[in-house]
């Protein structure tokens, strides 16, 4: 009888390790297509593929989420300050926040975004969405960059997205390095730390 408990706990180990090791390898996997090309705050096109930034941190938003992405913005915000102070923002790194709702956040809707959090429209942090009479195609193309990072998301249908809550590091390739917490469970000095290693 020991036995058998003994194998039985050895299989249940043996499927936990490996459940985690595809989620780590997936993740680890993860890298966004080069040819989507999206729309920015300025209205200007912007592919992934023609973006060589040795690193860029990525968020998933909508404009009228009530906390969670409102919190990374400003977090991510006060992490900018401490990268332009050691002078690697805008050259050695970028943010890019993506809307999940293409359909309300329209480039101007992103811009007025920006500026609630002060945010300089320099091309240092990109905000993209699309144009409206393409809604249909941006919401294909943001899902698809969603999915490359494993990021998911729901409306529905009360307009408040049910959302991963994830961010994620990407290298000059577009592929990813690491993923941090959003919301109140983003520290900056963890990303921070994170950034600087791979810098270094």
């Amino acid at each position: 009888m020991k036995k058998i408990y003994w194998i039985s706990g050895l299989l249940i180990l043996i499927l936990m390790a490996a459940g985690i090791s595809y989620f780590i390898i997936r993740d680890q996997n993860g890298t966004v297509p080069k040819n989507i090309t999206l729309v920015n705050q300025n209205g200007e096109n912007y592919t992934f593929g023609e973006d060589h930034t040795q690193l860029k941190l990525v968020e998933f938003i909508y404009t009228h989420c009530p906390k969670v992405c409102p919190t990374t913005t400003l977090k991510m915000s006060k992490l900018q300050k401490d990268l332009q102070k050691s002078g690697v923002y805008g050259k050695k790194i970028k943010f890019i926040t993506i809307t999940i709702d293409p359909y309300q956040d329209t480039p101007d809707v992103l811009k007025n975004y920006m500026s609630g959090f002060n945010i300089n429209n320099d091309g240092s942090w990109v905000f993209l969405s699309g144009y409206k009479k393409n809604t249909k195609e941006v919401q294909k193309k943001i899902r698809e960059v969603a999915n490359s990072l494993q990021f998911q998301y729901k409306d529905p249908g009360d307009g408040f997205f049910i959302h991963s809550s994830f961010t994620y590091l990407l290298n000059e390739n577009n592929k990813f390095i690491m993923k941090f917490p959003m919301g109140d469970n983003f520290n900056e000095k963890d990303v921070y730390k994170k950034i600087m290693d791979e810098l270094n």
